[in-house]
């Protein structure tokens, strides 16, 4: 699409032309595995078997590649299996990556309990300080470094474009997690970054109706090398999956602007709150980065965590007692959850450097009507 059209506009109509056939202005699911072709080595548009090309798949990625700014976007069954072919195609046992040191759970049990017995090593660090950063790299092994930010569930932010520049003068490739940002908040590529990766489960499907997840590349040259792979190794994203995420991309933007705006009175109230010892949420002029998120964010998103006094057990406590904030894991629908990450999303984690605080309570905040949000958890917090 032309570059000068909107968000908005790219989220509606990139990778959705109406069917030729029939009008129709909504891309159809193409629930087929297999391919007619005209004549041995005929594939009408390369479609042959559905692992490889699907229509409805290919909509997806078309749509995710203008969001995200890139020349390839490509479409997995989940954001893990993205995680996983994306590494796979760039590293090799010997090789080294840099991860934060307070990554999603299931990021880190991927390095720590599948790539380390694949000959893979990795350095938990601070992104924030980038002379750590830089120790960290090792000259010729290192290749990776995987940026989350915001971070899941302590909300600390990494400065992509000071990483990408400092990790290039290495030969680093640069990935960054932005699922909790979303594109409608962040845009990685332009500031730098080689591979953008997607739960596709959270906020660009926002319905809690749908597990997947996505790779954005603004490079030629490794973009094919991810298709190859996505091909080869086959944890692709089923037609209607894919049909789903794109039917929640296109209200991306609204409820993007929905999110922030219920997350920042939730925000004021726990200020308010004797019992709320810390807030992490990169809105607040008080968070440690709120500069760089700033810089790099159209807005703060939707999620919270908070710490509170008197410990797990009171952690606990809030988040048994909430009604509408349901106690579930996930993000990023349209209806508000609450969790312990201790317990729940980052047990894998208990024990490592990227232990999470017990006391610690995460808030994906929806975009229910914002008084109802902030009595229950008010009543929650007693």
């Amino acid at each position: 699409m032309s570059e000068h059209y909107g968000f908005e506009t790219k989220a509606i109509h990139a990778g959705q032309t109406p069917d030729p056939t029939t009008g129709a202005v909504v891309p159809p699911i193409y629930q087929v595995s297999t391919y007619k072709q005209d004549g041995v080595g005929g594939a009408r548009g390369g479609h042959d078997y559905s692992r490889s090309i699907n229509p409805t798949r290919t909509a997806l990625e078309e749509c995710l590649a203008e969001l995200e700014g890139g020349v390839r976007g490509l479409a997995f069954a989940s954001g893990m299996a993205a995680s996983d072919t994306l590494l796979r195609t760039l590293l090799a046992p010997g090789d080294h990556a840099v991860i934060p040191n307070d990554a999603y759970g299931g990021t880190f049990r991927l390095y720590a309990r599948v790539l380390e017995r694949w000959g893979v090593d990795h350095t938990p660090v601070a992104l924030g300080d980038l002379d750590a950063v830089r120790a960290a790299f090792q000259p010729g092994r290192t290749k990776v470094l995987w940026i989350e930010t915001p971070t899941n569930p302590m909300l600390n932010i990494a400065d992509i474009a000071a990483l990408s520049t400092l990790a290039h003068e290495f030969g680093v490739t640069v990935v960054v997690d932005n699922t909790f940002a979303s594109p409608y908040l962040q845009q990685p590529l332009a500031l730098g970054a080689d591979v953008v990766v997607h739960s596709t489960t959270k906020y660009l499907g926002g319905h809690s109706d749908v597990v997947g997840g996505a790779l954005v590349t603004n490079r030629t040259d490794l973009a094919e090398r991810l298709y190859f792979h996505q091909n080869a190794m086959g944890a692709v994203s089923g037609p209607f999956d894919a049909w789903l995420v794109l039917r929640g991309i296109r209200t991306l933007s609204v409820r993007m602007e929905r999110h922030c705006d219920n997350a920042e009175q939730i925000v004021r109230l726990l200020a308010s709150h004797a019992d709320v010892t810390d807030i992490l949420y990169p809105g607040l002029s008080t968070h440690p980065h709120h500069d760089v998120a700033a810089r790099q964010m159209k807005r703060f998103g939707g999620m919270v965590s908070f710490r509170v006094a008197g410990g797990e057990s009171r952690a606990i406590d809030v988040c048994n007692r909430t009604h509408l904030f349901t106690l579930g894991e996930s993000l990023g629908g349209v209806e508000s959850l609450i969790e312990h990450p201790a317990a729940m999303t980052h047990a894998s984690v208990a024990g490592s450097l990227l232990e999470v605080p017990s006391d610690l309570v995460r808030l994906s905040v929806g975009i229910e009507t914002v008084d109802d949000l902030l009595a229950d958890l008010s009543q929650a917090l007693g």
